[in-house]
C-alpha cells in the first residue's frame, strides 16, 4: 500500500490553517485547498446515529469499542472477523519529517485489513502506522490554536497528506468546508479531505483516498480530533456507507 511513499507533512496548497496537536509537542500550520470540494455523506452531521451505549459497550452488536480518554472520544469498529484491529489506547501511530520528528500523531486507534500489501513498512512511520492497512481510525489534538472549524479541516487535510505521499510524493488534497457535528454528546465540526495519489510505483498504492475528521472543544479550551483515513479504488476498500456507519458511533466519553 501507500506506506512506502509517506514523508513529512507540509501541504503546499492555497489556504493556511492552524492545527492543534500537543501529541507532537506543538501546533502544526499546514495548507489545504478547499476550492471545489465535495464532502461525501459519511461526513454529514445528519447521519443516523445509534442509541448511545453506556460505558465501553459497543453501539453496534458484535463490534469493538475503542475509548480515547485523553481526547474524550469513544467509537466502535467492526469485529475481528471483519479484519478490524483495535490497539491499546496509548499506542501511537505517527508519521515523521525528514529529521525524524513526529508531525501527525494519533492514539486510541484501530486498523482495517492490515498487511494486505507486500511492500515494506514506510521508514517514516512510527509505532503502529505503516502496517499495509486499508484504513486507520484514531484520535489526536490537545492544543488551543486556531478555531474548531480550522482544526477539523486541518486534521483531515494533514492526515491525507501524510498517509498518501507526504513531501516526497505530494498528493492532491481537496478539503471541504467544516460542517456542524452534533450527536453522541459532541457539538463540534466535521470535514472531509479527498485525496488523489500522484505517484503510484506499485499496485500497493491506492489511486485515491478519503479522510474524515470530527473536532470537539473541551471546557478547558483544548481541541481534539477523531480521524478516519481510508484507501479508495482498491479491492476490499471501505464503502461510503461503511465509513458512515463507523462515524455514526463516534461519541464523547462524557456523554
Amino acid at each position: 500500500m501507500k506506506k512506502t511513499l509517506i514523508a513529512a507533512v507540509g501541504i503546499g496548497m492555497a489556504v493556511a490553517l492552524s492545527g492543534c496537536n500537543d501529541d507532537t509537542g506543538d501546533a502544526t500550520d499546514k495548507n489545504t485547498d478547499a476550492a471545489g470540494s465535495k464532502a461525501p455523506s459519511a461526513g454529514s452531521s445528519e447521519s443516523a446515529a445509534p442509541a448511545s451505549p453506556s460505558g465501553d459497550q459497543p453501539s453496534v452488536a458484535g463490534w469493538q469499542t475503542q475509548t480515547a480518554q485523553k481526547h474524550h472520544f469513544r467509537y466502535d469498529v467492526p469485529g475481528k472477523a471483519k479484519k478490524w484491529r483495535v490497539f491499546q489506547e496509548d499506542t501511537a501511530l505517527s508519521y515523521t519529517d525528514k529529521n525524524g520528528r513526529p508531525i501527525v500523531v494519533m492514539t486510541g486507534a484501530g486498523n482495517y485489513r492490515e498487511g494486505g500489501c507486500a511492500s515494506s513498512p514506510n521508514p517514516k512511520a512510527i509505532g503502529e502506522a505503516g502496517k499495509g492497512q486499508l484504513a486507520t481510525v484514531g484520535t489526536t489534538g490537545g492544543g488551543k490554536d486556531g478555531s474548531l472549524q480550522e482544526n477539523a479541516r486541518n486534521w483531515a487535510g494533514n492526515w491525507g497528506f501524510a498517509a498518501y505521499g507526504g513531501e516526497d510524493h505530494k498528493p492532491k488534497i481537496t478539503v471541504s468546508e467544516a460542517k456542524p457535528w452534533k450527536h453522541g454528546g459532541i457539538e463540534g465540526y466535521t470535514a472531509t479531505a479527498q485525496v488523489t495519489v500522484t505517484n503510484r510505483p506499485s499496485s500497493c498504492v491506492p489511486p485515491r483516498a478519503v479522510v474524515h475528521s470530527v473536532a470537539q472543544e473541551l471546557p478547558d479550551g483544548t481541541m481534539h480530533g477523531w480521524v478516519i483515513y481510508a484507501d479508495q479504488g482498491v479491492p476490499n476498500a471501505l464503502t461510503a456507507a461503511e465509513i458512515e456507519k463507523v462515524m455514526s458511533t463516534v461519541r464523547s466519553t462524557d456523554s
